[in-house]
């Protein structure tokens, strides 16, 4: 299987190794297999009596085809170990009637980032060998919180990558700053700067697409990757944990095969949902996908609408993974629906006025899969205390997000398919607002809050962030996303 850019520009096709190593097209577009493959109703009642690392390699298989089965299935075995995940991968919970949790964050960093970057690193590490590549990976990551810390937990100590995670100084949880600045691994460096997740996942972007500093690397035996889900290495294993639940509904009596679901998944990046959509795309029965949003609910009324407009106030919110007004991702849906020449047109018009507009023809393909929904402020924390008090599931924010999404989609359309929703984050991530949601007092200290939910709720807290306070502070560099550039030179300097 090959690969090409979501722009067009460039006439490139390139193995999946290859994309895994490069990240970004040359043309600034991401890249998405030339075709899609298909899953049967019998593969997928065969997955049923395998583990989760089983269905997994069988599922990047039929899209990493230059990595044999063998290869990905030890990758995979490593990837989603007992060890890093002790209360095992991507575990469906029913919290009441046709609305079942997928919990993407039993791993090390207690986060649904850790389901890909896990196994991300093991995947880059062969492309390197495949393709014959001797210079250092330098991975570049912008995060709103949890992909920072769980790029840094994959890619530490592995051999020849070096990684940088840039975040928002105020856009982070304490508890995520905590786990990055804390990081250990004598090949990573943390830096945050003076702006919000969008002017790091911009300055991240500009950096890529920079001929001087590509050169600048290149001349010192580095080139650019990144973790980010615009690396189709990162998005390919989210595909695995929807048609994995799918399997645990058939295995518990919950479906019959061929049964359709429906998905709910809190969105920012529009990565995450995007891989249902793909699932989808690939037989998954999947009917349909809804798009949760916190108040920077430019995807709602993107779907709604037809308009995608940056153009708006940003808005710090209790679920910060979710405050971002790119959404980069968006750009594959736009290319499969729309095509690369309009594609390449609205990314244009996005950089050059903020805004585009999809045509009515467009507009109409995204409506038969996508719905999009929002929860205010008020209505994720309203959410988070009924879904602990009628059926003692506690969630985290942005999973709150997502079930209040959920069960707006229901009452709106009647549709009572059974519902997955994607839970993305462990509740002591964001330990402060769940604890202020639950009607007690906010504590001053996100660490407090640890222990005040804990006496709460009677949950332990998760593994990854136990004695966080503890931990050796080791980055606390400060730039503007102007000097972002610079902080990279220094680290390789250093």
């Amino acid at each position: 299987m090959k690969y090409q850019s979501t722009r067009g520009i460039s006439s490139e096709s390139l193995s999946s190794a290859e994309i895994i190593k490069q990240g970004l097209a040359r043309d600034g577009g991401l890249f998405i297999p030339e075709e899609i493959p298909t899953i049967s109703l019998d593969e997928i009642k065969s997955l049923c009596s395998d583990s989760y690392p089983v269905r997994a390699a069988k599922i990047l298989s039929k899209y990493l085809t230059d990595y044999s089965y063998d290869e990905l299935l030890a990758d995979c075995e490593a990837a989603y170990c007992e060890k890093s995940f002790p209360d095992g991968a991507a575990p469906l919970v029913k919290v009441h009637d046709n609305i079942h949790s997928l919990e993407l964050w039993h791993g090390p960093t207690s986060a649904f980032k850790d389901m890909a970057l896990q196994i991300m690193p093991r995947l880059l590490s062969r492309a390197l060998v495949k393709t014959g590549e001797d210079r250092t990976a330098l991975i570049l990551v912008a995060t709103s919180g949890d992909t920072g810390k769980a790029a840094l937990e994959g890619y530490k100590d592995i051999d020849g990558i070096k990684i940088m995670v840039f975040y928002p100084v105020d856009g982070v949880s304490k508890v995520q700053k905590l786990q990055m600045v804390t990081q250990t691994g004598n090949n990573v460096n943390v830096c945050s700067i003076n702006g919000n997740f969008d002017d790091a996942q911009s300055g991240v972007k500009v950096i890529f697409s920079d001929k001087d500093a590509e050169a600048y690397l290149n001349k010192r035996g580095y080139f650019f990757s990144s973790a980010n889900s615009i690396n189709w290495g990162r998005l390919a294993p989210q595909i695995v944990y929807y048609v994995s639940a799918y399997c645990d509904l058939l295995s518990s009596g919950e479906i019959e095969l061929g049964d359709k679901i429906n998905v709910c998944v809190p969105t920012g990046n529009f990565g995450n949902i995007f891989a249902a959509y793909l699932a989808k795309l690939m037989g998954l029965p999947i009917g349909k996908l809804i798009c949760a949003s916190n108040t920077n609910n430019i995807l709602t009324d993107f779907l709604n609408s037809g308009r995608y407009d940056r153009n708006r106030d940003f808005h710090c919110t209790m679920s910060p993974s979710m405050d971002i007004l790119i959404s980069s991702n968006l750009e594959r849906l736009l290319c499969f629906t729309a095509g690369k020449e309009k594609t390449n047109e609205y990314m244009k018009a996005l950089a050059d006025k903020g805004y585009y507009e999809v045509d009515c023809d467009v507009k109409s393909k995204i409506d038969e899969n996508f719905k999009g929904y929002y929860a205010d402020e008020a209505s994720c924390a309203a959410t988070i205390k009924t879904y602990f008090e009628k059926y003692g599931y506690l969630s985290d924010t942005h999973t709150a997000v997502a079930l209040y999404s959920a069960e707006q989609y229901i009452s709106d359309s009647g549709d009572n398919t059974p519902m997955i929703v994607a839970s993305t984050a462990s509740p002591y991530k964001f330990a402060a607002d769940v604890c202020a949601s639950l009607g007690h007092k906010k504590p001053e200290d996100d660490l407090d809050a640890l222990a005040l939910l804990k006496s709460v709720s009677g949950m332990e807290i998760s593994y990854p962030l136990k004695d966080l306070d503890k931990r050796e502070i080791r980055f606390n560099k400060t730039v503007d996303p102007k000097e972002m550039l610079d902080a990279v030179k220094d680290y390789l300097n250093a």
